[in-house]
């Protein structure tokens, strides 16, 4: 049997793309021929990505999965298709958060949160990487459903960081991280409110990292930059990183002394579970998908209240036997996300097609 996997875009680094990468590697693995094709994909991933012009079909036995993260031609390709038919959804941002930053952007989450739906009756099985997801599959009128956590390979966690960052990171400020692309509905202002109550009632010694992509257009950006400016913030003290290599991802969760998510839509949160594997005690706002990667692990909270957060997760940076607690609960969560048992999901849905 074989089994592809179709992606709109296959870039080094994404979390959409690499868990797919390792899936076809699993099935290779397990005997099947196996291959990830996408619309796009980076010079560098060429020939272990394809592109899917190349991409012909088998038999009726055959099986594509489709991740589904944006709008795409290959939504009414896999409507064609007439071997066996897997939906993978990922989630798209509503696109009421882009209003007023990114017209263009509100437009394609627009048609990305309708077009999937087009798929219902057309997929032998639909599968979400959270219960969350699964959830508005089964809303939206799927009628067979399941959960596949996205893959990570645990082993990319154990590299080397980036030396020089590290050290840049450990001058003896509490670093407070968050990682994720800059854009609205992750919130990084609602970081920078919880920033401020800390540098001013706690702590003056604080450094909020920003991790992630800035965004294509520079209007939140620029909004974000100057509220950061009227709330007396340095360069120093709130850090956009930008980009970042995986050496120095892991830099940035080295020298963290705690994890902090304000984002209010989370398909998954990759994020999530790499702070848990780096042991970065994690404060998040449980919104959308997050309070499903978190389980019972981390502290979550259901209202913004910045003084209570501020003042916990200070408690985590300074509380030796609360971080400990913590700690050992996301110790535990995590065997929910270790390759061998997102594999073995992934097995059993194979199975039961």
């Amino acid at each position: 049997m074989r089994i592809d996997q179709w992606v709109p875009a296959l870039h080094r680094g994404d979390a959409i793309g690499d868990s797919a990468r390792l899936m076809r590697d699993a099935f290779r693995r397990w005997g099947h021929a196996a291959d990830v094709y996408a619309l796009e994909l980076d010079h560098d991933l060429e020939g272990d990505g394809r592109s899917w012009a190349e991409w012909r079909p088998g038999g009726a036995d055959d099986v594509v999965i489709l991740h589904y993260a944006l709008p795409s031609p290959l939504t009414t390709a896999l409507r064609s298709h007439r071997g066996r038919r897997v939906l993978l959804h990922h989630n798209i941002t509503p696109p009421e958060f882009f209003l007023g930053y990114d017209k263009e952007m509100a437009r394609i989450c627009a048609i990305g949160r309708e077009e999937w739906k087009q798929l219902r009756g057309d997929v032998d099985l639909a599968l979400a990487d959270s219960e969350f997801n699964r959830r508005e599959l089964e809303a939206a009128g799927f009628g067979r459903t399941g959960v596949l956590p996205i893959l990570l390979d645990f082993r990319r966690y154990a590299e080397p960081p980036a030396p020089a960052l590290e050290a840049m990171l450990r001058d003896g400020r509490t670093n407070v991280l968050f990682v994720g692309r800059v854009t609205p509905n992750k919130r990084q202002e609602d970081l920078v409110r919880f920033a401020a109550y800390w540098k001013r009632f706690i702590s003056p010694d604080l450094r909020l990292v920003l991790v992630g992509k800035l965004p294509r257009r520079r209007a939140y950006l620029d909004a974000l930059q100057t509220f950061l400016q009227e709330e007396g913030f340095t360069p120093w003290e709130v850090v956009l990183t930008g980009h970042v290599s995986h050496a120095e991802l892991l830099a940035c969760y080295r020298a963290a002394a705690l994890f902090v998510s304000m984002s209010e839509h989370e398909g998954f949160g990759v994020p999530l579970v790499e702070a848990m594997l780096m042991r970065v005690p994690i404060l998040a706002y449980a919104s959308t998908a997050v309070a499903d990667t978190l389980g019972e692990a981390g502290v979550r909270f259901t209202e913004k209240s910045y003084a209570e957060m501020a003042e916990v997760g200070h408690l985590l940076t300074t509380d030796a036997a609360l971080r400990a607690a913590v700690l050992a609960g996301q110790d535990e969560r995590l065997h929910a996300f270790a390759p061998e048992s997102v594999e073995a999901r992934l097995r059993a849905h194979l199975q039961s097609l």
